[in-house]
């Protein structure tokens, strides 16, 4: 009867279910920040490229 009584409350116990959503909308965040900056990374890199050749005859 044990088992089924914690079973019953771990069901309908909702306490920690707004910090789980939160994790999982900060995890989506994550994910699609990575996702963007892999599809942009080259570009990145040959922008910051060119402004370093840009700058380093001026220093």
């Amino acid at each position: 009867m044990y088992i089924g009584n914690f079973i019953h409350r771990l069901i309908h116990d909702e306490r920690g279910a707004t910090a789980i959503e939160y994790a999982l909308i900060a995890t989506l965040v994550v994910v699609v920040i990575i996702g963007a900056l892999n599809l942009l990374s080259t570009d990145l890199n040959n922008t910051f490229n060119t402004i370093a050749n840009t700058v380093t005859p001026v220093i």
